[in-house]
């Protein structure tokens, strides 16, 4: 089972009854008001709250990390981890009532998808990180996750991990390549097609596909994608819209292609090498799931201590190998060509670990929706997918 695959599994029932926590009235905090009294130096301790199977772990004593036991040792500061994310819009739910009154959700670091991180960093709910105190952050974090526009400087957010969200299929069942997002719509492909269900996850590859600038998009980009699906749907071509249930159907050839995530696709690929991962020719989206720093957070400096030293490279290099997702550390990409273990090497010529320069020509990260456009696209999306 893929990480995602738990994950929409442990919150399949939980996103839903969470949009409540969304709907709460939203209550802004200024600069000046985000940072509590930073206990780090006198208390040696923080709080990690991540989402599961997302960190390297020992195969041989479980319940060990090894990346984050170096850091422990290093530093000499204890960590609490927490695998308790299993849902952006639960999580927010959840720890949302503690903001928006101006209080400590008792996390020091936690790990959300850039959609969400959007959300936080409009109502001031995360603070900003000292670059000074993280300069393997500065040296060697991605170009192309640098600028995202809901934090252009990445002064309130790191990423953890990155990936693609790009187009899957079977291609010996299928019998040809899959090259656009347009070959998804051909008549061989009638009912043998999911798509994602989740709007956030889903809507950037498909404008993509006919040929939207992600970057800027507009809101007729958004219309005109969502009245092809409306065709595609009142044909009975899509099969249906998923979350990561998708794997099991492209594995048994049930459906010969979907839109998918490149992590899960390399887990698959080491049982069927059939399988294929495309970046299409007209772009998908690099995602990233990313730190930050909630307001009034107790340890922000062993905090920001931490997420350096993830960006070292030999460091990120061991969470790479582990989670197989893309690395937001290029130069960790050296450090796995010249491991002694094979198949860890490999991975350093994966291009779903680290994309190759022409397919980082095709990536592109959407920008935000913004609070105002996003209830509309929502209910039009909803509609279209039977949420």
């Amino acid at each position: 089972m893929s990480r995602r695959s738990l994950l929409r599994a442990l919150g399949a029932g939980a996103g839903a009854a969470a949009l409540a926590g969304c709907g709460v009235p939203a209550a802004y905090i200024e600069p000046g008001d985000r940072a509590a009294q930073d206990r780090s130096a006198g208390d040696r301790r923080l709080v990690f709250a991540n989402w599961p199977m997302y960190i390297d772990t020992d195969e041989d004593r479980p319940g060990r990390r090894p990346t984050l036991d170096e850091f422990q040792w290093r530093s000499g500061i204890s960590v609490k981890y927490t695998e308790e994310i299993n849902d952006n819009d639960e999580f927010f739910g959840k720890i949302s009532p503690a903001l928006m009154n101006h209080q400590d959700t008792g996390r020091d670091l936690i790990v959300v998808s850039d959609w969400m991180c959007a959300r936080y960093v409009r109502l001031g709910w995360v603070q900003e990180m000292d670059r000074a105190a993280q300069p393997n952050v500065a040296r060697h974090l991605d170009p192309l996750l640098r600028k995202p526009s809901f934090d252009p400087e990445r002064l309130h957010s790191v990423p953890w991990q990155s990936g693609i969200t790009g187009i899957a299929y079977h291609r010996k069942k299928l019998g040809r390549e899959i090259r656009r997002t347009a070959d998804l719509w051909r008549d061989d492909l009638r009912g043998r097609v999911t798509l994602l269900a989740g709007m956030d996850e889903a809507f950037s590859l498909l404008m993509q596909g006919n040929g939207a600038d992600v970057t800027r998009w507009t809101a007729d980009d958004f219309h005109r994608m969502t009245d092809q699906l409306r065709r595609l749907v009142s044909r009975r071509h899509i099969r249906r819209f998923t979350g990561n249930d998708y794997i099991k159907e492209l594995s048994s050839g049930d459906v010969l292609a979907c839109q998918a995530y490149s992590g899960d696709i390399i887990q698959l690929q080491a049982d069927n090498p059939d399988i294929e991962f495309v970046v299409p020719e007209e772009g998908a989206e690099l995602w990233a799931e990313s730190l930050m720093i909630p307001d009034l957070a107790r340890h922000k400096a062993n905090a920001e201590r931490l997420i350096d030293f993830y960006y070292r490279p030999e460091v990120a290099a061991k969470l790479a190998a582990s989670v197989n997702y893309v690395c937001p550390v290029p130069a960790a990409r050296e450090v796995l060509a010249s491991a002694k273990d094979r198949e860890t090497a490999e991975l350093a010529e994966n291009a779903l670990v680290f994309p190759t320069d022409e397919m980082r020509g095709r990536l592109a990260t959407a920008r935000d929706m913004t609070a105002k456009e996003r209830p509309g696209f929502l209910e039009e999306w909803n509609g279209i997918v039977g949420l």
